[in-house]
């Protein structure tokens, strides 16, 4: 070390006498060494500090849109885009299989009631059909010929009996006489009991031929009865089988506008194949997709409004279907007093749908970051524009344009609305540029 560098007393160049100084105005200079330490902890000083305090990540402040947290009415609207469909649809499906051999009616086309649609052939019914009505007709040759054996049997009978009632009436004559001759004694008395026992026999005849009679009658008539049921079954059978050749015909069940329906000829049906609908021409529905986040919120009953041609028409909810695809569930709205008379099928438009009374609240613009977030934080803008900070925060009642904060920001405090998918796990913002 050289010993120069620590006097504190300076010598004249000249005649290196010791000069006198003030003090104050000395100087101690630090070793070459020494300053080189200094600089590099002052470096590790300033390194340590911006560790300390991260700037945060780097975005363009146009990149990103702001809003004001504001107390306000907030609005418990949901406006979705809902789209005109018939009120009632009737679906057209095959019941018969066959091929197509001509095609009457076209898509698009409104059909009246009853109206021919398309033929098909199926040449198995037709002779499920012929073979109903030979077998249809012999039960019915069978019946006719078991009533004429019925009354056959009925006039035989009948003709046996009045033989058999004039034997006794006969016999009945001839006891009556041989009684008055035995009495007198002109006839002995063996002849008169011979006469009461022919008598006897004749009635007992007559009483035998009625009851065979009446047992022959009854077994046949009850032949003839079960006959005619299986004839009743058979002509059931042969309805369906008549009506299955024509629904090979198929019409319009009802009147309106046919729809999807594009059946080429020559084209195979199968039994239950949608072949198109009918929809009504006149009447019409809405149905609507809505974001799945309202799907407890929106109740049968829920009334709002449709803006077509510049006029409102209320409407209410009709019908909810709760299963959710792509994050959204349908919902179908009626109309509660007059349809607009320009609507048709498939037009769209803007659907106003009243959740709850206006109520006041700590509200921001509706914007993704709610979506990226869940509700569940948000960036909140520093006092001086150049940063922002990662917050949680609790959102409430949420509608198309507004957000209901319930707590984590203030009245007059900015957040980042936009998208902060961006952003990744970010705690600070650092925002450069301008607006």
């Amino acid at each position: 070390m050289n010993h120069s560098d620590l006097d504190p007393v300076r010598t004249s160049p000249a005649t290196g006498a010791a000069m006198d100084a003030p003090i104050a105005t000395r100087r101690f200079p630090l070793p070459t060494r020494w300053r080189a330490l200094a600089a590099v902890a002052f470096a590790g000083i300033i390194f340590a500090g911006s560790v300390a305090w991260p700037r945060g990540l780097d975005v363009a402040r146009a990149d990103v849109h702001i809003a004001t947290a504001e107390l306000g009415a907030f609005r418990d609207d949901l406006v979705v885009r809902a789209q005109a469909v018939s009120l009632t649809s009737v679906m057209l499906d095959s019941t018969e299989s066959g091929r197509v051999e001509e095609v009457i009616a076209r898509d698009g086309l409104v059909v009246a009631k009853g109206e021919l649609l398309f033929r098909l052939s199926n040449p198995q019914r037709h002779l499920d059909l012929l073979a109903r009505q030979s077998e249809h007709a012999q039960q019915i040759s069978n019946l006719a010929s078991m009533r004429v054996a019925l009354e056959t049997s009925r006039a035989d009978h009948q003709r046996r009996i009045s033989e058999l009632s004039y034997e006794l009436a006969q016999a009945a004559k001839h006891d009556k006489r041989t009684a008055e001759l035995a009495a007198r004694g002109f006839v002995s008395p063996a002849q008169a009991e011979e006469a009461s026992d022919r008598l006897a026999q004749q009635r007992h005849l007559l009483d035998e031929a009625d009851s065979a009679a009446r047992t022959d009658l009854a077994i046949k008539q009850d032949v003839v009865r079960q006959m005619q049921k299986a004839i009743e079954g058979l002509e059931t059978g042969l309805g369906l089988v008549s009506n299955t050749v024509n629904a090979l015909a198929v019409r319009a069940p009802v009147a309106g506008r046919l729809t999807d329906f594009r059946l080429q000829v020559g084209e195979t049906v199968r039994p239950d194949q949608r072949i198109g609908r009918i929809d009504d021409p006149t009447r019409f529905k809405l149905t609507a997709q809505v974001d799945e986040f309202y799907l407890t919120r929106v109740a049968l009953g829920h009334r709002g409004s449709v803006d077509v041609d510049g006029r409102s028409y209320p409407v209410e909810v009709s019908r909810i279907f709760p299963q959710i695809k792509d994050g959204r569930f349908v919902v179908e709205l009626i109309f509660s007093q007059a349809q607009p008379d320009s609507l048709r099928p498939g037009q769209s438009a803007d659907t106003r749908i009243t959740l709850g009374a206006a109520s006041k609240g700590l509200l921001l613009p509706n914007g993704a970051f709610v979506n990226d977030s869940g509700g569940a934080w948000a960036y909140v803008v520093a006092l001086d524009g150049r940063s922002a900070v990662r917050r949680p925060i609790k959102i409430g009642r949420r509608s198309n344009s507004q957000i209901e904060v319930l707590d984590g920001i203030n009245a007059g405090e900015r957040v980042i609305v936009s998208s902060s998918a961006a952003f990744g796990k970010a705690e600070r913002l650092r925002l450069v540029g301008e607006d």
